[in-house]
């Protein structure tokens, strides 16, 4: 069932087996994993069904470090998570993303590809990916629609990645309602995890509403799964018994921040701009494709250079748009008008703000009805070329240049963290506090995809490369976040080294496990979704055994 909390007609406590934090990707993940089973599941969401800022304004917070950071715009609090907002990118991790490399210090996870492929198929399961898309390590099988470039294996590599056609809050919320052993509390925001005078065991979760309502969940075991960065506020919050926080003991909740840093590496400009682009397209027509290739950094190229992982998007940047085209999408756009409500303006706000191509595209001029009219008809021909060019599978408004997007793996860096600041939320919590940091091996990284993509991308469209100036240390770097929020309690088997064990349980406390890219201990360069999924699926088997 859902109860909203902030219905006053709501009981204040609950009693459950199980009490999940977060009805994100993980939250969802695990609580459907339970569904019809005696085991009783109460399943806490801070925002409601929809976007709300009021619920959004708790996400705001502090930010210092080498890069700027916006937390509040970072993320998305609502039913769903993030996710909401996400374009279904999957793909699952190589060993050489899990095992340790020697010139990337505190790399290394506790699992290998092995222990994590039966739960990448119940992943594939859940995110409603075609069987039929087989995958391995490190990439989905099956040509995508278009052939990608044929690129020197040495340096570059094409990974294919599958698209989930859903969003995980719309799929499930009807299956999660009518499941009898589900209590799903929306607008209950977790304050603090109370424990046992030892800190060894977790009590209860007490919860709190902005329009002051307080109470607690209590249950037998209970899992964080609110985020890369909330996870770790939330053990920092819970300071009563352990005054640094519950499972900090060895001063890491927080620690080793990590994102995927993105920025323009730079330019290529040639007569056939779009044989670099077309390939790598992700919707054909107006449907996404199931699959799509990326371009990353091949292993013995990462070796060679004795660099991070990274891949690199080109993205075609449009020229001069006939007058046509342009009343054409004028019409269209005049046609459907925006919904404006505080859910729709959220989200595109937030969308905004991830956007994670170069930007500065040529505007759409959005006029009236009667005037696109007229200019479509003066204009026909535009169209009827365009048309054709479509029927032949060519660009409708010719490239002017290609923009190359790099997504970079960031090195796991102990002082890259989440902490909390001085200023309180709605709620009286203090609010979060990012120090999003870079090393040199971060900016070798880039500097090396930067060398490596630029000149082997212009030469398969005979253009030439124009480096930005940021990536030659000219200027400072023209880099922010892709919202992949990863490594503030990582996963080790030693508890001086990682926040969880291998099981996702956190090390001294016996009844509190974390979910979620919080227990990645480094990143590699793919979508981070996959395998959030696949961990959680995963704890939840742990957990069955354990209820």
């Amino acid at each position: 069932m859902i109860i909203d909390y902030l219905d006053g007609s709501a009981p204040a406590d609950f009693q459950a087996d199980l009490c999940i934090v977060g009805a994100g990707t993980a939250g969802i993940a695990i609580a459907r994993a339970f569904a019809g089973s005696s085991t009783t599941v109460c399943l806490v969401e801070g925002g409601g069904l929809a976007g709300e800022d009021r619920s959004q304004s708790l996400y705001e917070g502090d930010s210092t470090g080498d890069l700027p950071f916006d937390a509040a715009t970072s993320r998305m609090r609502v039913f769903g998570g993030s996710c909401t907002l996400w374009g279904g990118g999957c793909i699952p991790f190589a060993d050489s993303d899990l095992e340790p490399r020697d010139w990337v210090p505190d790399s290394g996870w506790p699992l290998r590809f092995a222990d994590l492929a039966p739960w990448y198929e119940r992943a594939r399961e859940f995110c409603r990916i075609d069987a039929s898309h087989g995958f391995g390590p490190g990439a989905f099988d099956g040509p995508p629609p278009r052939r990608p470039l044929d690129l020197d294996a040495r340096e570059l590599v094409n990974f294919i990645f599958a698209r989930s056609p859903i969003t995980f809050g719309e799929a499930y919320r009807e299956e999660l309602h009518q499941a009898p052993n589900i209590t799903l509390l929306l607008h209950a925001n977790v304050m603090e995890l109370e424990s046992s005078a030892d800190a060894k065991v977790v009590t209860g979760a007490r919860i709190g509403t902005l329009d002051g309502r307080r109470g607690r969940v209590r249950a037998r075991h209970y899992v964080l799964a609110a985020g890369g960065i909330e996870n770790a506020r939330i053990l920092l919050l819970s300071d009563s018994v352990a005054s640094s926080g519950l499972g900090n003991d060895r001063d890491l909740v927080g620690r080793y921040f990590m994102d995927h840093p993105r920025g323009t590496i730079g330019t290529i400009r040639a007569d056939e701009p779009d044989r670099v682009t077309r390939p790598y397209e992700r919707t054909i027509g107006k449907v996404r494709a199931p699959l799509a290739p990326e371009i990353g950094l091949s292993m013995e190229a990462q070796r060679r250079h004795r660099s991070l992982n990274a891949r690199v998007h080109p993205f075609a940047v449009e020229g001069q748009v006939p007058q046509g085209i342009r009343a054409l999408r004028g019409l269209r756009a005049a046609l459907r008008p925006a919904v404006r409500t505080e859910a729709t303006l959220l989200e595109a706000r937030l969308c905004a703000a991830l956007q994670n191509g170069p930007g500065g595209d040529v505007a759409t001029i959005h006029q009236g009805l009667a005037i696109n009219a007229i200019r479509l008809g003066l204009n026909i021909g535009d169209v009827i070329r365009a048309v054709g060019q479509k029927v032949a599978d060519r660009p409708t408004v010719r490239s002017d240049r290609v923009e190359l997007v790099g997504f970079f793996e960031q090195a796991p860096h102990r002082d890259s963290r989440v902490t909390l600041g001085a200023d309180l939320d709605g709620l009286g919590l203090r609010r979060v506090r990012v120090d999003w940091r870079l090393n040199e091996l971060d900016r070798h990284t880039w500097r090396t995809m930067t060398h490596v993509a630029g000149d082997s991308l212009a030469m398969t469209c005979d253009g030439r490369f124009e480096a930005a100036p940021w990536t030659r240390g000219e200027e400072a770097p023209a880099l922010r976040g892709t919202a992949h929020h990863m490594g503030t309690t990582r996963m080790a088997e030693d508890p001086a080294r990682g926040v969880v064990d291998p099981q996702g349980k956190v090390h001294g406390v016996d009844n509190l496990h974390i979910a979620g890219s919080s227990v990645f201990p480094t990143g590699g360069w793919a979508f981070p979704t996959f395998t959030i999924v696949a961990l959680s699926l995963r704890l939840a088997e742990q957990l069955r055994a354990l209820l």
